[in-house]
């Protein structure tokens, strides 16, 4: 009787692969036979789970995507008080700011994906729509704690939810070329957090 092969587990087993030689290499780093070969999978292997390259790319944008996105929540599930808006949209910045080693290789995936979104529109197209999102849960975020008086009420919501999106990119890009170490992100994250907050 033949295998069955879990179709979903071997894209992810090949995310993973391509993740890693994305952060090692770059984007021209991670070719179908490189990812086959990390991934410990035959060429056609790859093939069977993404047609083109171009799809193997977008699939490691979305499945890193929903990596930040594991991490994040456990660490609000973690957090002193996981029901407050505020603490929320602190842990949420610590998710996409690299303070840990699996941060960093993570920053310089995204920013590998940014250099290549500049020439590539459906790869802009993706990062657009998560930011998109990002935008949306932060502006919520933020909205939500005015309510419960957690953020002065003269905060516009959505301009800072910008701001903020703005202000991780740019400590990103700083952490990545040894600028600011990981602790004094831990800091940056939290000041600006509390700048925020209400009386």
């Amino acid at each position: 009787m033949p295998r069955q092969v879990d179709h979903e587990g071997r894209r992810r087993q090949i995310a993973q692969a391509v993740f890693d030689l994305i952060s090692e290499r770059g984007i021209e780093g991670a070719s179908i036979r490189d990812a086959a070969q990390r991934a410990g999978v035959s060429v056609g292997a790859v093939q069977r789970c993404f047609s083109t390259k171009e799809e193997m790319i977008v699939f490691v944008l979305e499945y890193m995507n929903q990596r930040v996105t594991e991490r994040v929540q456990a660490k609000i599930s973690d957090a002193a008080d996981p029901e407050s808006a505020l603490t929320m949209l602190e842990q949420t910045l610590m998710g996409i700011v690299p303070v840990d080693e699996e941060g960093l290789a993570e920053t310089r995936v995204w920013l590998a994906f940014t250099a290549q979104a500049a020439i590539d529109p459906k790869l802009a197209a993706v990062q657009r729509d998560q930011y998109a999102g990002l935008a949306e849960l932060f502006t919520l975020l933020i909205r939500v704690a005015q309510g419960h008086g957690r953020v002065r009420p003269d905060v516009d919501a959505e301009q800072e939810a910008e701001s903020l999106i703005t202000f991780a990119d740019g400590l990103n890009v700083q952490i990545l070329i040894g600028r600011h170490t990981h602790a004094a992100a831990r800091a940056a994250v939290h000041q600006r957090v509390a700048a925020l907050r209400g009386a």
